[in-house]
């Protein structure tokens, strides 16, 4: 990863990790835990499903398998940002990222992404790997290098604060 992508990649770590704390901000237990519609996530639900996703993508990246050849794919990239926040297509979370209650408080599952987000951008400001060069798994994405999954982990906070942001209008 050069020095650009790096800062590239911070700067979409980093709004999210604004972005969610200030979704949330001022958001009652209560309203927190309320589940708008059948088959939806509540705030909570949204917030702990963004927190144990960033888990599972970056110990996939610990996982990754070095490859002899990089696999450079910067249209896969480019639609990535493009579309990866855009909430007009439902993608359906596999079962592992449902929400389960992990989290007790909104307070703690925050706490726990930032603590997440956290680690993640460290290894981004430590790394100097070629990460187009190592191949992992993902839910969606089926292979994938470690490039393009800590774009996904950026775009994914990002569109659950959109989905955050829908749920608080309908509730309130």
């Amino acid at each position: 990863m050069d020095a650009n992508e790096r800062q590239e990649i911070l700067a979409l770590l980093e709004q999210g990790r604004k972005a969610l704390p200030a979704a949330v901000e001022g958001v009652s237990g209560e309203m927190a835990s309320r589940i708008p519609g059948a088959g939806r996530w509540s705030i909570l639900g949204c917030v702990e499903h963004v927190a144990v996703s960033e888990d599972y993508l970056f110990a996939q990246i610990g996982k990754a398998a070095s490859s002899e050849t990089p696999l450079i794919n910067l249209q896969r990239e480019a639609r990535m940002l493009a579309r990866g926040t855009d909430r007009s297509r439902r993608i359906e979370s596999p079962p592992e990222g449902h929400p389960t209650g992990a989290f007790p408080t909104l307070a703690a599952a925050v706490e726990h992404f930032l603590e997440s987000r956290e680690r993640t951008m460290e290894f981004v400001r430590a790394n100097r790997e070629d990460l187009r060069s190592k191949m992992t798994w993902h839910p969606i994405l089926k292979a994938a290098n470690c490039h393009e999954m800590l774009l996904s982990i950026g775009v994914h906070c990002l569109r659950h604060v959109k989905q955050i942001e829908e749920i608080k209008a309908e509730l309130a």
